[in-house]
């Protein structure tokens, strides 16, 4: 008893000085916490203080009616029935800006479809916008509970001017849950970009030259049909980083377009010899053999087609067709060898982007449309079925810079919120970045020297 109550005189103190570090850990984060985030923390008090009794209201507990090893052993003596166990999952809570994260286990009879259908009662307790209920692992969910809504809070994206760590990786923004949204590109041919003038569709690219600018493993061109020129539009404080842009000219688009594809056909002659394999994607993307990526921007400018008898119609109608089959050609046969095309438009029916053209790239996102059917031209028939979704609800200015996709391993459809690069962070990238560019004919050029091969040069593109 002597060493017990020894042993008890040293808890104590030593209990009561971590119980005083971790107060003043978390006073400390409490004070160094944005508005927000406060606010969140206050609220994962509430939810951890909460959570017996309000588990037990929606139903998130099991009875169980085997007594476990203490009470048999007490029963046995007493001679009494052992009362039956209540048990309720144990929970994590974590706050952010936005709301609360909740780590939980499942019980029998307590899984994901207890917790799902039990969303709406949580949400109304938490007193949370939404809440979302997603598989963590084996026995395991995640909670997510928004207090004000990611959608409708616009965010801002400074660029590092760092090299990605992961070029196959495109990040996004957020979904309405305020989780980070990110697709893959591996493998992927051609990327669709819909939505209203002012949508945000512009701006959503702009994010995308500037993360990946800062890598010598990607080369980036662009056409643009709203400018004649590289010093007007969206692009002008990125064009130092493309190592070839032109605008709404038919026959200089027609001539880059050509460029392309045979840069694509040398590729293809050449890929097994010179990678060793037959799809870039397998060693992925180099200075030497870098992923360039087709911009087209107003797509609609280079393929609708043109009606009329005299010359000068007939003869801008056979430039459409031939471009919209030369693109064909990038977006259906240069996804092994590292060509990615992304095209934007207001709207992706048929009339703007051939369906043999955009029905070949695996994404679509959507900004903000008018009408049902550009809905279901840039996302798919499915829309229909998920209103709730659909880009038409996101003509409130509010939702400038969201957008809709269907991601693969979710059901239904995605909304994003997709942050705002300044035109100053954009154009100090690109001039930092600016000794990167580099024509990827001239890539392959010298990686088949390199390699003691020879090839025919094909001219360089020019701005």
């Amino acid at each position: 008893m002597e060493a017990i109550t020894g042993y008890v005189s040293y808890a104590l103190p030593i209990a009561t000085v971590l119980v005083g570090v971790w107060l003043l850990v978390t006073v400390v984060r409490y004070v160094r916490a944005d508005k927000d985030t406060r606010v969140s923390m206050r609220q994962a008090v509430r939810v951890r203080w909460g959570w017996v009794r309000l588990a037990r209201m929606a139903g998130l507990t099991v009875t169980d009616k085997t007594p476990g090893l203490l009470a048999q052993i007490t029963a046995s003596k007493d001679g009494a029935t052992p009362a039956p166990r209540v048990l309720t999952p144990k929970i994590k809570v974590k706050p952010d800006p936005y709301g609360v994260i909740v780590q939980a286990r499942t019980l029998p009879q307590v899984g994901l479809e207890e917790y799902q259908k039990s969303a709406r009662f949580l949400a109304d307790a938490w007193r949370c916008t939404r809440v979302s209920v997603l598989p963590d692992g084996p026995g395991r969910v995640v909670i997510r509970g928004v207090r004000s809504d990611p959608l409708t809070t616009p965010t801002t994206h400074r660029p590092t001017g760092l090299p990605l760590a992961d070029l196959t990786r495109w990040e996004l923004g957020v979904d309405e849950y305020a989780s980070r949204v990110s697709v893959s590109l591996a493998n992927v041919p051609g990327v669709t970009v819909a939505g209203v003038p002012g949508a945000g569709k512009t701006s959503g690219v702009n994010k995308f030259v500037c993360d990946f600018a800062p890598s010598a493993a990607v080369q980036i061109v662009t056409v643009d049909g709203k400018v004649s020129r590289a010093s007007e539009g969206d692009y002008a404080d990125l064009v130092k980083r493309m190592f070839a842009f032109c605008g709404d000219d038919l026959d200089e688009a027609n001539t880059l377009f050509k460029r392309l594809v045979e840069l694509r056909k040398r590729r293809s002659s050449v890929i097994r010899d010179v990678l060793g394999v037959k799809n870039m994607w397998h060693v992925g993307p180099s200075p030497e053999w870098p992923l360039t990526v087709l911009i087209i921007d107003e797509a609609h400018t280079y393929f609708r087609e043109h009606k009329g008898s005299d010359p000068t119609t007939k003869r801008l109608g056979a430039l459409t067709a031939e471009n919209a089959r030369l693109v064909e050609d990038l977006v259906k046969k240069g996804r092994s060898v590292g060509i990615l095309v992304i095209l934007i438009s207001q709207k992706t029916t048929g009339d703007a982007i051939p369906t043999f053209i955009r029905d070949v790239c695996p994404i679509g996102l959507s900004f903000a449309q008018k009408t049902v059917e550009a809905a279901v031209a840039a996302l798919g028939e499915d829309i229909r079925n998920w209103p709730n979704a659909s880009p038409v609800t996101l003509q409130d200015p509010a939702y400038v810079g969201v957008a809709v996709m269907a991601m693969q391993g979710r059901p239904g459809y995605t909304r994003i919120r997709t942050p705002y690069v300044s035109d100053a962070d954009a154009a100090r990238v690109a001039e930092v970045t600016s000794h990167l560019t580099a024509d990827p004919d001239l890539c392959l050029d010298a990686l088949l020297r390199a390699t003691g091969r020879t090839t025919t040069p094909t001219p360089s593109l020019t701005k």
